[in-house]
């Protein structure tokens, strides 16, 4: 079998009663669609919105208010829930410090990737999730190797489970767009921080 269809025949073992939980990081509505379509099957998901990289404040506000309408919206067979992080974006201005030149999907949107995994896997530890995972590696400009790198040196470090997934297979990417504009969600023309603002290499 390849990847995927392990990774299918992984979902479909998973216990029916109970469902398992699982903490879903998002980085916005459009990403998440997809994923919350196909693991709502399974899993019963508390989406995790937690993007201090985002700037300005009001684009913030705007892609959470479009997360929690979706998750409003969108029919799931198992419960969805929205959890929303503290909004500090000087933390991550603190910790790409140095790095503010660097390319897009270079070392300073690694240090992205990590706080924003790290903060959900420590939740996801402190609150019992079965496991959690990230929306990021739908996106064509997201490396999900490196992502499911980064999720299963957390899951050793902490032991909570990460579910490691590529979102782009099946075409995931192209079915989430199809979702956003079924849901008419708001499709961002960056990836998030003030440094990708005017990048050809955005979000989607």
């Amino acid at each position: 079998m390849n990847e995927q269809q392990k990774f299918d025949a992984m979902l479909a073992a998973l216990p029916k009663d109970p469902v398992p939980t699982l903490l879903l990081h998002s980085c916005c509505a459009p990403c998440s669609s997809y994923v919350l379509e196909y693991l709502s099957e399974y899993f019963s998901i508390t989406v995790f919105y937690y993007n201090p990289n985002i700037f300005p404040k009001e684009e913030y506000l705007h892609r959470v208010e479009e997360q929690k309408r979706l998750i409003r919206e969108i029919p799931a067979k198992h419960p969805i829930s929205f959890l929303e992080g503290d909004y500090l974006p000087n933390e991550f201005f603190e910790l790409v410090k140095g790095h503010e030149q660097d390319k897009e999907g270079g070392e300073r949107c690694l240090l992205c990737y990590r706080k924003r995994m790290s903060e959900t896997a420590f939740l996801a530890k402190d609150k019992n999730f079965d496991y959690f995972t990230t929306t990021l590696s739908i996106s064509p400009l997201k490396n999900a190797k490196v992502l499911n790198m980064i999720g299963k040196e957390l899951e050793e470090t902490l032991g909570v489970s990460f579910l490691s997934a590529n979102f782009k297979k099946k075409d995931g990417y192209k079915r989430s767009i199809e979702l956003s504009k079924e849901y008419d969600l708001y499709r961002q023309n960056y990836c998030g921080c003030i440094f990708s603002q005017g990048s050809t290499e955005n979000c989607d």
